[in-house]
């Protein structure tokens, strides 16, 4: 019997869950899940006899140094501020690791350890970054099988509400972690076109965005990632003149949240000690000029040069920052405190689903040819539970799972799914679960 470790299991592990259980009499698994909140773990095991759920914190060193060593894998689906310490645990006792998140400078320090031990610490093995990493790689391979040259990658995802659940003006709702959306992009967005780099600081971030038109589900809007130009490298496209990554919204988005950023409602720089005095309205005007007459309002359309009846506008009359609702919690970040006001207008309705969009596009040279392929992947939801966030974040996470632990993987080392060794069985796998790309190829 193969025992696996499963630290965290909130909303993105549904899936993985449902997975590893599916497959444990097939591959004689047993599942260990440890989570703050066991009632919720309790709800999606169904008390199935391969599976054991214990209550579980971080903190808890010596509970956590026993659960690993008792098992034959670990898969950490905890912030990834923990993953080093779980690393750590591993690396100590010999075992094998899988996360969803991006390789840490920590893990790379250990890698040299980790690779003379014979483990494999796989990570980025979601869906940003996983399906991404694994979709691109696998196109990049045959352009340069073929003896191509790519020129221009760009490669953009977002986390999205679907079109029959978009009944909002911002055409979005939070389907992910709300606080990670309120911080996005915040530091300088970096890439390179043509051969030029540029650089975009977060004031300017949400003024750049660019469409982008997905066959079957109309327009979106791409807003820069932090980082673009460190896929080079894990790419093997060190000499690209082109690289660019970025998030995908509906329309429209982009300039209505640049209304927070420029007025500095996406800070968390400092609290407000009095917040729990404020109201919306109050906390909003708390940004703009004084002037006890004009209204809030008046202000910010002024301030920011927006037409009282711009589209703009009503987006943020509907999410209401000019209403009087007293806001609940004292010392508040201005973030958090725009958080709290999101969450009350873009949580998700019972009966609401959630997509997640993905798209790559590819120039390249062939004999003599320009040529370009446009990749594009979209997964909806299932319900709540099984969203299409949890559907493309746990099912590679699970598929890589079973690999190591039948062996199909023989890598070793702190790695990333970028070798067909990887990528080939889990997006084969992952077509039976509807999680695949649709490519056009054009002449350029």
């Amino acid at each position: 019997m193969k025992k696996i470790l499963l630290l965290g299991g909130g909303l993105s592990s549904s899936t993985l869950i449902q997975y590893l259980i599916n497959h444990s009499d097939s591959y004689d698994w047993f599942l260990t899940i440890c989570d703050i909140d066991i009632q919720s773990i309790t709800n999606k095991t169904k008390g199935h006899p391969r599976t054991k759920v214990i209550e579980f914190s971080i903190d808890d060193t010596s509970l956590l140094k026993s659960l690993i060593s008792d098992s034959d894998l670990v898969i950490s689906m905890l912030p990834a501020r923990f993953h080093p310490i779980v690393a750590k645990l591993c690396l100590d006792a010999g075992k094998n690791m899988l996360t969803a998140s991006y390789i840490s400078d920590e893990l790379k320090a250990m890698s040299a350890e980790i690779e003379s031990k014979g483990l494999i610490f796989l990570n980025e093995i979601g869906v940003d970054p996983g399906i991404d990493h694994m979709s691109a790689m696998k196109v990049i391979h045959r352009i340069q099988g073929e003896g191509g040259k790519v020129v221009s990658f760009k490669s953009s995802t977002g986390g999205l509400v679907a079109p029959e659940s978009d009944n909002n003006p911002w055409n979005y709702k939070f389907t992910w972690n709300p606080r990670n959306v309120v911080v996005a992009g915040q530091g300088v967005s970096q890439y390179i076109q043509n051969g030029r780099y540029k650089y975009i600081p977060y004031h300017k971030l949400f003024t750049r965005a660019e469409a982008m038109e997905v066959p079957g589900f109309g327009s979106f809007e791409v807003y820069p990632n932090r980082d673009s130009l460190k896929y080079r490298e894990m790419y093997g496209l060190s000499d690209i003149p082109t690289m660019f990554r970025g998030t995908i919204r509906r329309p429209g988005f982009c300039e209505a949240w640049n209304v927070f950023v420029q007025l500095g409602m996406t800070s968390d720089e400092f609290a407000i000690p009095h917040s729990n005095q404020l109201t919306y309205r109050q906390f909003t005007n708390s940004f703009l000029k004084y002037d006890p007459i004009q209204p809030v309002e008046e202000k910010l359309s002024e301030y920011l040069g927006l037409p009282m009846d711009s589209e703009v506008m009503k987006r943020l009359e509907w999410l209401g920052i000019f209403e009087e609702t007293l806001i609940s919690k004292a010392n508040q970040t201005p973030a958090q405190i725009l958080q709290g006001i999101l969450e009350a207008k873009w949580k998700l309705d019972q009966e609401d689903i959630d997509m997640i969009v993905m798209q790559h596009e590819f120039e390249f040279e062939l004999h003599g040819k320009k040529k370009k392929i446009i990749s594009s992947m979209v997964v909806k939801g299932k319900d709540q539970v099984h969203t299409a966030m949890s559907i493309t974040v746990g099912t590679p996470v699970a598929i890589a799972c079973k690999l190591i632990l039948t062996g199909q993987i023989a890598a070793r080392g702190v790695l990333a799914p970028v070798s067909p060794a990887i990528y080939e069985p889990v997006l084969a796998e992952l077509e039976n679960f509807g999680i695949h790309f649709t490519e056009e190829e054009i002449d350029l």
